[in-house]
């Protein structure tokens, strides 16, 4: 393709004069067509209900010959200037994703009173089929115009949070037959956090146990339109008392996972982590953030960006293997673990380089089990291949990092924050190292960060039934 970008006036094109343009069909064609023409024909985005069809994912052959032929007129011939009249098109087959056509315009009759030329048009695929043909009528440009061709913008589909919605999905699969987990929603005073937990009791997730103000709780449902009655709701007098009274459910294996409402993680976390009657075991508890980000191709978790604010290295070991077992139990037999620095070399004056070499070290002396432990490692290293070849870094963790262990809490909460509002990215949350897991989510997040995270719940909840034998792949 010429850099520049040339017509053919009116009196340049002759009778018979033909340009040809010929482009595959792909899956981020379909969708592009899909996007911007509102077009929600499951024939085109459902792969499923299009395996059903006498053809697999048809894209509507019309809009899409259409488009191939204005490509044609108005950069090729007569190019530039030019300006659509009037179109005629019969469409004969369908155009698959695989297909690759050709399409061309020829000139077949000129108006020389008004400039206009009418060309015939054809699309055919690649069995020599005449997908569509017709004509066009343009206004050819009488003056030649010649100019730098234009750079288009690069275009990314995402479909935001649809790796986590599958977590939703596989966990919605394993419990199927079983009842649903009991949560302890706590202080659920507003309408977010009560449609959080009724989005996961309604996917077979949970069952929630409201617990807080009643009054508050149940003007927070009337002025939603939501119906509590379903599920039980436990009153107490302030937030304080709901956070003390959903531990000592969970204590007792009444609950089998708390769910963060409408109080401050500190407060919730106090009543969690109270050495007498709190949730703690041998191993500190620590918070992973799963990440859907639209520029990574895996999920991606982050940790710890909530509870531990500056871990030392017997804490970041255990933050370490809380997040390896959570991954394990999404489904990633063996994650890779990036810990994170500023380099990517051991520098005695940079504490995170050193933990990073120790953890390492741990990680082959078995004191760090199940993951690829890697590090000290850049953000950059750890998620682009071509970044630490730049480097000179050889490692089977770099741009392939799964978990990222980051320095400290400050840091791994505004790298997760980073890349949910300026990467646009979908995020769950969890604290593990607790008797039952905590379903931790910003006060900010929105009803699909809290459905993710009760996924989250139930999946790690299970994964540790299964290991214990208790349960056969699924939770209680």
């Amino acid at each position: 393709m010429t850099d520049t970008i040339c017509n053919r006036t009116f009196d340049d094109i002759s009778l018979g004069d033909t340009a040809t343009l010929q482009r595959t069909l792909t899956q981020a064609d379909i969708s592009t067509f899909a996007v911007l023409s509102g077009d929600a024909n499951p024939s085109h985005v459902d792969e499923e209900f299009a395996r059903s069809t006498p053809f697999h994912q048809v894209v509507a052959h019309g809009m899409w010959s259409g488009m191939l032929l204005s490509n044609l007129l108005g950069t090729e011939l007569p190019g530039p200037g030019t300006v659509y009249v009037d179109q005629s098109l019969s469409f004969e087959h369908p155009v698959v994703l695989g297909d690759t056509v050709t399409a061309s315009v020829t000139a077949r009759e000129k108006f020389a009173d008004s400039h206009q030329i009418r060309f015939d048009c054809r699309v055919v695929n690649q069995r020599g089929e005449t997908v569509a043909s017709g004509h066009a009528l343009v206004q050819a440009p009488t003056q030649k115009i010649c100019r730098p061709r234009t750079r288009l913008p690069q275009l990314h589909l995402v479909d935001p949070g649809q790796r986590l919605l599958a977590l939703v999905s596989r966990a919605h699969e394993g419990c199927k037959g079983l009842k649903p987990m009991r949560v302890a929603v706590v202080h659920p005073v507003n309408e977010i956090s009560i449609q959080g937990a009724i989005d996961a009791a309604q996917a077979g997730l949970i069952e929630p146990v409201w617990v807080g103000p009643e009054a508050r709780i149940r003007a927070a449902a009337d002025a939603a339109g939501i119906d509590l009655s379903p599920w039980q709701l436990l009153s107490t007098e302030h937030s304080h008392a709901a956070a003390a009274l959903a531990v000592e459910l969970a204590r007792s294996g009444k609950v089998g996972a708390l769910m963060k409402g409408a109080l401050h993680t500190d407060e919730l976390m106090h009543a969690a982590f109270d050495a007498q009657t709190g949730l703690r075991t041998a191993r500190r508890a620590s918070h992973v953030f799963v990440i859907d980000a639209p520029a990574a191709d895996r999920l991606l978790f982050i940790t710890d960006a909530a509870i531990n604010i500056d871990p030392d290295l017997d804490t970041k070991r255990d933050i370490a293997q809380n997040a390896i077992e959570l991954a394990q139990a999404l489904g990633i037999a063996t994650p890779r673990m990036a810990i994170l620095a500023a380099v990517e070399t051991v520098n005695a004056s940079m504490p995170a380089t050193l933990h990073a070499a120790a953890l390492c070290k741990m990680a082959d002396r078995g004191q760090i089990t199940g993951a690829i432990l890697d590090g000290p490692l850049a953000f950059d290293n750890a998620m682009s291949l071509a970044a630490a070849k730049t480097k000179g870094i050889d490692s089977p963790v770099a741009g392939l990092a799964d978990i990222l262990l980051t320095p400290d809490l400050e840091s791994g909460n505004m790298l997760a924050k980073q890349l949910e509002y300026l990467g646009g990215a979908t995020i769950a949350g969890l604290v593990i190292g607790t008797r039952v897991p905590i379903i931790l989510t910003s006060r900010a997040d929105g009803v699909e960060a809290r459905l993710a995270s009760c996924a989250l719940a139930v999946l790690q909840r299970q994964a540790l039934l299964k290991a214990a034998g208790q349960i056969d792949g699924a939770h209680d």
